[in-house]
């Protein structure tokens, strides 16, 4: 079998060293807007947003698209490397990936995955994806010169990898092991033993498949480039797969910034064609098929009384149910991915932001949704279709700077 058939391989990775990951280590790129990072950045001359978000290291705002934005982060990364804040592995390995938040652990393997898998639909995607988003990230990796965001992957359960993995993070200390936002944990294991590697690689590649969780720019950058380079067939791109039971999918909600030119009375009409109403205090939906929505200061609970979606399995999920019967029907919001009457929520931040939001906006609303399921994720990928954009918000997420891959 060509190696570019084998869905995960090992790979030589950019780590950084004990001393300074609790520094190196930073949130994904894509959850903090520039000025955030900026703030987020201070002090702290080695975090991984000097890399991820070199914009912060201007004065003044400055577009992430700009080519001297590019090559600061090049140029970052490669002082870190030179200084010994971060080294490169002496082999291809795999590295274990922990991360604890709260009573909840998620231990997965950080991969080499393949371009080929991906582009046959064995790593299967549910999200489209944007050019303008596609050209960020392969202009990234082109100038960097390296694979700095890893995708998270979802993998059905492997018996026998998760005895290993717990073998291996009960008996053996961890490279290092940090805390980030959240008060989440983020440790790394180094797997060089060879035949842990064999059976690893032997594992995974028998399942021979994976579901793209959070990611899609990145992988869909990796094959870009591939592509481009004519090596489709031995090209991989970085990604962290977890196993489907222990990966945490929270609500993402949404705030629609005005009715529609509905008066608020017209609007409650509108949704009583569908929805039974209930004013409650503030809280999260309790189960799937319930939302809550807030409107002029009150919370409502939302059971959907109307005509049954169809039976497929994008129709099903919830966020398709609020989308079709009240963000498009009522609210006439037909392009969730690029309107700007809309915004999106990550459940993380709490029924408060909701309202926090809504305050701040006369005349908006916001919805919370149940969170999608793992295993509804993955009958929309085992489909090949799409979910609605923001259907799914992961929690804990990766940290960027654990792991790179020279590319």
């Amino acid at each position: 079998m060509s190696n570019g058939n084998i869905i995960y391989a090992p790979f030589i990775g950019v780590v950084p060293t004990a001393k300074y990951a609790a520094e190196v280590a930073a949130p994904p790129y894509d959850v903090l807007s520039s000025a955030e990072a900026k703030v987020k950045a201070k002090g702290k001359p080695y975090s991984f947003l000097h890399i991820s978000k070199a914009e912060i290291d201007f004065e003044g705002d400055v577009s992430p698209y700009e080519e001297r934005v590019y090559l600061k982060a090049a140029e970052n990364f490669k002082n870190m490397l030179n200084k010994g804040i971060l080294y490169k592995t002496n082999k291809p390995c795999y590295y274990v990936y922990q991360m604890i938040m709260g009573n909840h652990i998620q231990t997965g393997l950080v991969v080499a995955a393949s371009v080929k898998a991906y582009n046959e639909g064995r790593i299967k995607r549910h999200e489209l994806t944007r050019v303008a988003k596609e050209n960020d990230r392969v202009k990234q990796i082109r100038t960097v010169g390296a694979q700095t965001g890893p995708a998270l992957l979802i993998n059905k359960n492997l018996p026998e990898i998760k005895k290993l993995l717990q073998q291996i993070t009960s008996n053996r200390e961890p490279e290092f092991s940090v805390v980030g936002d959240y008060n989440v944990r983020h440790s790394l294991w180094i797997v060089e033993n060879e035949q842990e590697i064999e059976q690893i690689t032997r594992a995974f590649n028998s399942q021979n498949e994976a579901y793209i969780a959070d990611g899609h720019h990145r992988s869909a950058a990796a094959a870009r480039l591939a592509a481009e380079d004519g090596t489709t067939d031995s090209a991989r791109f970085l990604a962290v797969a977890y196993f489907e039971d222990e990966m945490k999918i929270w609500d993402y909600n949404r705030v629609v910034f005005d009715l529609n030119g509905h008066s608020k009375a017209e609007f409650l009409q509108e949704l009583e064609k569908n929805f039974k109403l209930s004013p409650i205090n503030m809280t999260k939906p309790s189960h799937k098929g319930e939302f809550t929505m807030y409107l002029d200061k009150q919370w409502y609970k939302m059971e959907h009384i109307g005509t049954p979606m169809p039976n497929d399995p994008v129709s099903q999920l919830d966020v398709s149910l609020l989308s079709e019967k009240v963000l498009k029907n009522i609210l006439a919001i037909e392009d969730l991915r690029n309107s700007e009457r809309i915004d999106f929520i990550g459940g993380i931040r709490g029924a408060e932001e909701i309202q926090k939001v809504v305050d701040s906006h006369h005349g908006s609303v916001g919805f919370m949704v149940y969170p999608t399921a793992v295993d509804e994720l993955i009958a929309v990928a085992d489909k090949k279709m799409l979910m609605p954009p923001k259907s799914t918000w992961f929690e804990p997420k990766l940290a960027d700077g654990i792991v790179s891959k020279l590319s």
